[in-house]
């Protein structure tokens, strides 16, 4: 599936903890490891702050974004010289100097309190972003169907992570139900012309089946031009796995 071509000005990332964010706050600088650092880091011009479960009531949400001001590449030792004994203290960290922190009016949350990696996106969706949802920036077959699923108020979760076993697979859009779970996945046109994408994404298809998630597949043409077919569909079998288990329904 072809990435997005617009310029992805905003990178969200995680803070775990509140020393993280006094450091990007106080000393303005955040710190990624090289070696899962986002492939279009580069292109990034503002830092926003996903916080985890360690913020209490701030939680699972973006309040505090800061400009990316310069980057540079350091050993972890020279990020904290009081921990030189850590066990990634000769690991490399890109050292992203910030400016000062400022707040948005508004928090973008998470409603089901999910775990994240790293979010590129353009800074249009992040100041009109609501929920977490509304931030990512795949591809267009993937926002027209967001935002027929949002408008039809059918909760999703895109992006989201599945661990089976060893593997771990990022479905497109996960659909939450009483019995059952949905992947619903948008395929470009370049899917049906390649034999071993077919042959993985059976396979994966099955891993998914074999652990309590029904797949559905949309093509670019059914997104474009067959939509109201696309949503009779993701309702049926939101219907046949027993209806929708809504984020406010789980329990905190």
């Amino acid at each position: 599936m072809p990435e997005r071509t617009e310029t992805r000005d905003v990178l969200i990332a995680i803070v775990k903890d509140r020393r993280d964010l006094e450091i990007a706050r106080v000393e303005r600088w955040y710190r990624i490891p090289i070696r899962s650092a986002p492939k279009n880091l580069e292109a990034a011009r503002w830092l926003a702050f996903y916080q985890t479960k360690a913020f209490g009531e701030e939680r699972w949400a973006i309040r505090y974004y800061a400009p990316i001001l310069g980057r540079s590449i350091l050993k972890r030792r020279d990020l904290f010289p009081d921990q030189p004994d850590h066990p990634r203290a000769n690991q490399d960290y890109y050292k992203l100097e910030l400016g000062e922190l400022r707040c948005l009016e508004r928090p973008i949350i998470s409603r089901r309190g999910r775990r994240l990696v790293f979010i590129p996106t353009t800074w249009e969706k992040f100041c009109r972003a609501e929920e977490i949802n509304d931030l990512f920036h795949e591809s267009p077959l993937e926002d027209a169907l967001y935002e027929e699923l949002k408008r039809c108020r059918i909760e999703s979760e895109r992006q989201f992570f599945v661990r089976i076993g060893s593997a771990c697979y990022c479905l497109d859009f996960a659909i939450f139900c009483r019995r059952g779970n949905i992947d619903v996945e948008c395929d470009g046109e370049t899917w049906h012309s390649d034999p071993e994408g077919l042959r993985r994404d059976r396979h994966r298809n099955n891993i998914l089946a074999s652990a309590g998630w029904a797949v559905l597949r949309f093509g670019s043409h059914e997104v474009t031009a067959q939509m109201a077919l696309c949503l009779r569909l993701i309702r049926a079998a939101i219907r046949a796995h027993g209806g929708l288990m809504r984020a406010r329904e789980i329990p905190r």
